[in-house]
């Protein structure tokens, strides 16, 4: 990383000192005012050291624009000549202001880096408070399940099987809520990297119908895609995660819905996927905020052990943002919530694969 700012800063102080020269050469061939010359060095060594990181870069762009109005713009031409007192003092000044505007910018962006830290810092003490509360819920009542199985001996086997069934669910619970918070520490802390492979589109659904039918036997979705076949660069697991966390989220928060509609369709270069239901919609006062992690369900419009903090559509966020998309939530004005999110097609990659498939 440090080798990568390195560079970076080395291009930005090399590109715009030659545009530099190359306009002072402009002014004094072409228009022959001189006197603006040492104004645009000045300006150059200002941009540089907005630009770049540290003090290095603008005290050394300084140091070469004097130079260079020296030698080239000043007389006696093509002679480095600090004597006169007008070389002199611009190379005093081009520092000085390399110096200023570096401690001012070092500064601005350590204020930044602060105030960023001390936000995540925030974010971190409520999602560790949001899942000590949610995680409390399905392990009280695996203990509570698991010990009475174990101490009453005159349970009867239905009540054994329901109880069984009770932890099985509130395991498979937990290991999504898990899965959900290693992917979005993993993504946002930056180790994961996402590896993109061309990804035909109807396996990628019928996986996730798969998996989701597994959980939730009863309810149906509507599908919708195009006829064509599509190929979408992406890491196929963690899509399945997002569209599968969307899903559930309508299950468990969209009361009343009876309607479930999984929809994707090709806009220009990018693959739209929408998931609508018809239930209750979603507080305005919460839209803006559903995707950071801090979103919460209202005790009584849910069973309180699926209330998950908006933890999963916090992880969806971060897939779609680590895959170089965007996603939103709206309310729907016949009733109802869509999630949509976007990934973009490569069309050369598209056209093998079609050809392959063909």
């Amino acid at each position: 990383m440090k080798t990568k700012q390195i560079i970076k800063d080395s291009l930005i102080t090399v590109s715009v000192l030659v545009l530099c020269f190359a306009l002072c050469l402009v002014i004094h061939n072409l228009l022959q005012i001189d006197e603006h010359i040492t104004t645009v060095f000045v300006f150059a060594v200002f941009l540089i050291s907005l630009t770049t990181s540290g003090y290095v870069y603008g005290i050394i762009a300084s140091v070469i624009g004097t130079l260079a109005v020296n030698y080239a713009f000043t007389f006696p031409f093509f002679e480095v000549n600090f004597l006169i007192l007008e070389n002199l003092v611009s190379g005093i000044v081009m520092i000085t202001i390399s110096i200023l505007t570096s401690a001012l910018t070092t500064k601005v962006r350590r204020h930044e880096m602060i105030k960023a830290e001390s936000e995540k810092e925030r974010m971190r003490a409520n999602l560790l408070r949001a899942v000590s509360h949610d995680l409390r819920t399905p392990l009280t009542t695996i203990y509570g399940s698991t010990s009475a199985l174990l101490e009453e001996k005159n349970l009867s086997e239905e009540q054994k099987e329901n109880m069984l069934k009770g932890v099985k669910e509130d395991s498979e619970w937990l290991v999504r809520m898990v899965e959900n918070l290693l992917s979005i520490t993993k993504i946002d802390s930056g180790n994961v990297k996402i590896i993109k492979s061309p990804t035909v589109l109807d396996e990628l659904i019928d996986s996730v119908i798969l998996k989701f039918r597994k959980r939730y036997p009863e309810h149906n979705i509507n599908i919708e895609l195009p006829d064509d076949i599509v190929i979408i660069p992406m890491d196929s697991m963690l899509i399945e995660q997002v569209l599968i966390n969307i899903l559930e989220n309508a299950v468990q928060h969209a009361k009343g819905m009876t309607i479930l509609t999984l929809r994707v369709f090709i806009l220009g270069d990018n693959a739209i996927f929408e998931i609508k239901d018809n239930g209750c919609g979603i507080a305005h006062d919460r839209l803006n905020k559903i995707f950071s992690g801090l979103y919460d369900t209202k005790p009584d419009m849910v069973d309180s052990k699926k209330r998950n903090a908006g933890i999963g559509l916090s992880v969806c966020a971060s897939i779609i943002k680590a895959h170089d998309g965007d996603i939103n939530a709206e309310n729907v004005k016949d009733g109802g919530a869509v999630f949509r999110f976007s990934l973009g097609i490569e069309k050369e990659r598209d056209n093998v694969g079609k050809e392959q498939y063909e």
